[in-house]
């Protein structure tokens, strides 16, 4: 017989749900994966510049709770491969959802189909992120 695992704040699945992935990070991670990032390297070159330290606690923290699972690619350094599983999958629903909302009732906003390509000059001029000068 197994035994459910308490719930951190209440038995509510709205509250139990938040408790995974409530924060402003998780979902837009779940995002990537779901539009076939794979990598730690391709995940920190989202758009948003999730910070390191907390991309790799949230990957953590997906892979505990059953959302992906991370498979090594390489031995030394060892690096891994994400991927969604079913459950993480499922997820996708919820992001259609925000996405609809948003679209709605957010102006201006768009989705990842939307966005400029990366590399074109809508893309450079809307980042914040410094780019490196090489020199020759």
């Amino acid at each position: 017989m197994t035994t459910a695992k308490p719930f951190a704040r209440s038995a509510c699945a709205i509250a139990s749900s938040l408790d995974i992935m409530g924060d402003k990070w998780t979902l837009l991670v779940v995002r990537d994966l779901l539009h076939g990032k794979r990598t730690y390297g391709e995940l920190v070159d989202s758009p948003e510049h999730i910070p390191t330290n907390i991309l790799a606690d949230r990957l953590k923290r997906l892979e505990a709770t059953g959302i992906i699972v991370g498979t090594p690619y390489q031995e030394r350094p060892v690096r891994y491969a994400y991927t969604l599983t079913p459950k993480g999958k499922a997820l996708g629903e919820v992001l259609l959802a925000f996405v609809r909302w948003g679209k709605q009732y957010l102006p201006g906003t768009v989705t990842l189909s939307d966005s400029p390509p990366r590399g074109s000059a809508g893309a450079a001029a809307s980042s914040p992120r410094r780019r490196r000068t090489h020199r020759r």
